[in-house]
């Protein structure tokens, strides 16, 4: 999906903001795998509005470039860009402007499936990496399809959720193809939600690539759904990750 083509910048940080301590969660995750005194320079690629890319500059100490091809989604990046060591550039994976060996950690979180040729963002990602150095990839895949929680409420969205969203598998297979070896695989469930209306607010942003592709009235009708829902909250999700070597 071509993000500048649509309006989800304006909405995406409402819709999908992580609240602080799932912003913790996430980042502690991050550290147990990878040596922190180790990490000078941090890649947050595929950054769009940079919602991860401030807490790996804190967490880490380090310098970090958020790499994104959409203009749209950058602006807004760094109109809440607030740290010195922080930085912002429109740029594919498939073609990074950085020397090789220069990178310490690449994040990449929700950003596979958008890969136009995921095996050479894969081989560019081994080629700017130092020895040792690591890609953590926080992902979705269509195994967990019938598991999203906003499925239920959106019947289309499974089977498209299922066409754009590669099996976890292959995207660890892409990697390894690139020599980068895999040090592990988890799975995180993190809240996105503390009530069913605070899910319907998030949702009705229209800030996620399956819901913005759906009919205008299923679109509606779910949204209605989630609100009447009389089931008690916190709604949480699983999402998989997987950290590979150098």
């Amino acid at each position: 999906m071509d993000y500048d083509k649509t309006d989800i910048s304006k909405t995406y940080n409402r819709g999908r903001d992580l609240a602080t301590e799932v912003m913790q969660q996430w980042m502690d995750v991050v550290s147990t795998h990878v040596e922190e005194g180790s990490v000078r320079r941090v890649v947050d690629l595929g950054c769009g509005t940079g919602r991860f890319s401030p807490s790996l500059a804190r967490r880490f100490t380090a310098n970090v470039v958020g790499i994104d091809p959409s203009s749209k989604m950058l602006a807004e990046a760094r109109s809440n860009r607030s740290l010195a060591g922080l930085f912002y550039i429109s740029a594919y994976g498939e073609a990074l402007p950085l020397p090789s060996s220069s990178v310490d950690l690449i994040f990449v979180s929700m950003a596979f499936h958008h890969f136009n040729e995921p095996l050479q963002v894969a081989l560019e990602c081994a080629r700017v990496l130092r020895e040792q150095g690591r890609v953590f990839l926080r992902t979705g895949c269509r195994e967990n399809a019938a598991v999203y929680p906003y499925v239920p409420y959106f019947p289309s969205s499974r089977a498209l959720i299922e066409e754009r969203l590669p099996s976890l598998l292959l995207q660890e297979s892409v990697f390894n193809s690139a020599a980068l070896k895999t040090d592990v695989s988890g799975v995180v469930t993190q809240q996105i939600a503390t009530s069913y209306s605070d899910y319907a607010d998030r949702l009705s942003m229209k800030a996620d690539s399956i819901l913005i592709s759906l009919d205008g009235s299923e679109f509606e009708a779910g949204i209605r759904a989630v609100r009447s829902e009389t089931a008690i909250g916190p709604i949480s999700e699983p999402i998989n990750f997987l950290v590979f070597e150098k």
